[in-house]
């Protein structure tokens, strides 16, 4: 059982995960996070860690062909989670790691509340029932029960969009990143999710299923449009 508090500022934020005796309780935002996040993106800290915008973009949006993820409108408290298991090492990466020794606790939080700021992708509410032919979009919403595989979007929601804090948005997150996380969970180099559901699924998972479904989210929101345009034409004809 999860207990999960919304992002809001000034807020606590807290995830409790009962039954595997792992708890996470994020710190409480304080009003000058944001600029000072806006800072260490841009410029680093000046204790060793760099601008973030330096693999992750200007605007937060990543970079598809080097597997840096987009940032722009994650939850807060999943970012810091993130930052923390980085510097702790149940999360690795050659990269953030250091960039995660080098920061405080406040550089963290207000890192976090900066990204979280940022507006994310603006996704259409149109919801089409799977189309069995398509194998990514099956995975996705029905999932594959016959390797005990759930669909992502019991956990990440309807369409990927993130779940709180625990569960982060997927749709239009890059491919090449999405692929590299799943291999991660599959091989144990990242362990750093609730109840090691993540870590059960992608053991589970098929090399073909794992590009599949990272296609799937990276090009999701191109989708939605798409859908959304065609339900629009066909209600006015």
């Amino acid at each position: 059982m999860m207990r999960m508090a919304m992002r809001a500022p000034g807020l606590l934020v807290t995830l409790v995960a009962i039954g595997t005796g792992a708890a996470w309780v994020g710190p409480a935002w304080a009003a000058d996070d944001v600029p000072r996040g806006e800072t260490i993106a841009q410029q680093g800290n000046g204790q060793g860690a760099i601008a973030c915008m330096s693999c992750h973009g200007a605007e937060g949006m990543g970079n598809a062909a080097t597997g840096f993820p987009r940032l722009a409108g994650l939850p807060a408290g999943y970012l810091s989670k993130q930052l923390h298991d980085y510097r702790e090492g149940s999360r690795q990466s050659p990269v953030m790691q250091p960039f995660a020794k080098a920061l405080s606790e406040d550089d963290m939080r207000a890192v976090s509340a900066y990204y979280a700021s940022l507006e994310g992708l603006d996704l259409p509410t149109a919801y089409q029932a799977a189309d069995p032919a398509d194998e990514a979009e099956w995975l996705a919403k029905r999932g594959d029960w016959g390797n005990v595989i759930p669909a992502c979007n019991q956990c990440h929601g309807p369409n990927g969009q993130g779940v709180g804090e625990a569960f982060p948005p997927l749709a239009g997150q890059h491919a090449s990143y999405l692929k590299a996380q799943l291999n991660a969970w599959r091989n144990g180099s990242r362990a750093n999710d609730p109840n090691d559901l993540m870590k059960s699924v992608a053991e589970r998972l098929s090399d073909e299923q794992i590009g599949l479904i990272s296609d799937y989210y990276a090009t999701l929101p191109e989708r939605l449009s798409t859908a959304s345009i065609a339900d629009k034409k066909e209600g006015a004809q």
